[in-house]
């Protein structure tokens, strides 16, 4: 197991990507910090991960493109050697009826909220399992678990991710690596309007009351990634105030 772990974060400029790349700072672990578009934001979160005295990096690039998957992958491993915490967090989630989504757009969502977790695993597993020490944690959703109106593409791609949690948790566990699945309730999120029907009908089925926060959702995930964390494998973990949907 290495000295100091390296985590490779995908969204990680805001909302709950930020939270996940400062609590692993916290917690004393190398980040790369991967965004779409949006250095300027990554920079500023590489900034305060800094401040708890770890290495960062700013890897901007599209996950959705495989081409740039790869790319992205390849200089996180020439940055840091290995990458050993991989956090697929990066999403797309358009709402849209079933019969209004075009070929694009469902193939858009699958490369996005799917395949890129796939390719960034497939890129850091070999590292993972040659040092007998590793962890992944992907992101699904409870809405598209259950089954998202307005959002097929997204539930589909999304049990997707829940499945190759699984598959991978069976198959890298004798290595040392554990997979696990984070399921997100309603977080309050950057610009967000509070006031909204479709937000306050979220609140209003959470049993705690209220909508979550990215912290709260970076503890569990920093739980996770770390030594507390080796005997959880294989699971999806609802953080969502005993919500269900």
């Amino acid at each position: 197991m290495p000295t100091r772990h390296n985590a490779f974060i995908t969204g990680a400029g805001r909302n709950i990507g930020r939270a996940v790349a400062l609590e692993l700072a916290r917690r004393g672990v190398n980040v790369a910090l991967n965004g779409s578009r949006d250095r300027a934001a990554c920079e500023a979160v590489a900034a305060a991960a800094a401040g708890f005295g770890v290495e960062t990096a700013v890897l901007i690039g599209d996950v959705g493109d495989a081409a740039a998957a790869k790319r992205l992958a390849a200089e996180a491993l020439a940055r840091f050697g290995t990458i050993d915490i991989l956090v697929n967090n990066a999403a797309i989630r358009p709402h849209q009826g079933f019969l209004d989504i075009s070929d694009a757009d469902w193939q858009r969502v699958i490369d996005v909220d799917l395949n890129a977790a796939m390719q960034f695993a497939r890129a850091f597993l070999p590292g993972m399992c040659a040092q007998g020490w590793g962890r992944i944690v992907n992101f699904t959703g409870l809405n598209a678990i259950m089954g998202n109106p307005e959002g097929a593409h997204i539930s589909a791609a999304k049990h997707g991710v829940w499945g190759l949690t699984k598959a991978l948790a069976r198959e890298f566990g004798p290595h040392g690596v554990t997979v696990n699945a984070i399921s997100p309730g309603p977080i309050a999120a950057d610009g967000e309007d509070l006031r909204s029907p479709r937000r306050a009908a979220a609140i209003a089925r959470i049993p705690l009351g209220r909508q979550g926060s990215p912290a709260e959702i970076a503890a569990v995930c920093g739980m996770l990634c770390s030594e507390e964390g080796a005997y959880v494998s294989g699971q999806m973990i609802a953080v969502s105030g005993a919500g269900v949907t």
